[in-house]
């Protein structure tokens, strides 16, 4: 009798409890690098999160001892269709719209990195492209593109400028350093560092606590926040203004004056 196969457990797990969607990366053999199957997977999570009504915040972490590793090399360099090979034409009309770290960009709801341990290349982009990031203690940023003769291909050239500035941008990137979480803390990539057996509660504490404010403002607040960083403060403050109207109609505006003037905690609906 033939026993039965094994069926492989997902790479990436997808679970929705009190409005807070928790991505897993779940690869912790190979240290969650990225394979084909994973890209598409991870895509299809945070699109499903963006689009559910019941979904206020995002947490994405990794499963065992490392966030992401980056891009899984062994599939890269195999070759083949979507392999590496030296001799290849080089595509110039790459549709990247649909790739995570452009997905995660333009989603609406708020998200947390929860880095349970190491972010390096892929892993790091992914990490800064996300709104907030906690990391575990021990856990690093390792920016080590350019010692692997490419850079930063997700993100990281355009984040890291505009989160530290352009000189600590330039000297993290250029010198392909590995940042420890203290460092990533002082400057300003994370907001945090948590004892890693704390990671997972209280990245779901800040989530929950996010989830508990009304919705439609939030996700307000985080377009204002992304439409500022090309714009005059004069067109800024316009767009707010003009945000701010419908929200002023919503049932969770007229429920968050109510709440504050009867002293209890609001009870917003998303409506």
């Amino acid at each position: 009798m033939t026993a039965p196969s094994k069926i492989a457990d997902p790479e990436v797990l997808y679970v929705v409890t009190d409005h807070v969607a928790v991505i897993t990366l779940n690869r912790p053999g190979r240290m969650n690098t990225i394979s084909r199957a994973m890209l598409s997977e991870l895509t299809a999570h945070l699109v499903a999160a963006d689009k559910d009504p019941e979904v206020r915040a995002v947490i994405l972490t990794g499963a065992g001892r490392a966030f992401c590793a980056g891009l899984d090399l062994t599939e890269v360099m195999s070759g083949g269709e979507d392999g590496i090979t030296t001799s290849a034409a080089v595509a110039t009309n790459l549709d990247l719209r649909d790739t995570p770290p452009t997905v995660l960009f333009n989603m609406g709801k708020p998200t947390i990195c929860a880095l349970n341990g190491s972010a390096a290349g892929y892993g790091m982009d992914t990490a800064l492209g996300c709104d907030i990031r906690l990391m575990a203690q021990g856990a690093k940023m390792a920016a080590a593109f350019t010692k692997r003769g490419i850079v930063p291909e997700s993100g990281g050239t355009w984040f890291l400028p505009r989160l530290i500035g352009w000189s600590r941008a330039a000297e993290v990137i250029f010198t392909g350093r590995t940042l420890s979480a203290e460092d990533c803390v002082e400057m300003g990539l994370a907001s945090r560092v948590v004892e890693p057996e704390n990671l997972a509660a209280e990245a779901m504490a800040l989530a929950q606590e996010i989830a508990a404010n009304a919705p439609l403002a939030v996700q307000a607040a985080k377009r204002m926040m992304r439409m500022g960083l090309s714009e005059t403060f004069n067109d800024h403050v316009h767009h707010v203004f003009l945000q701010l109207l419908p929200l002023l109609k919503t049932k969770d505006a007229a429920e968050g004056m109510r709440a504050f003037m009867e002293k209890r905690p609001a009870r917003f609906e998303g409506r």
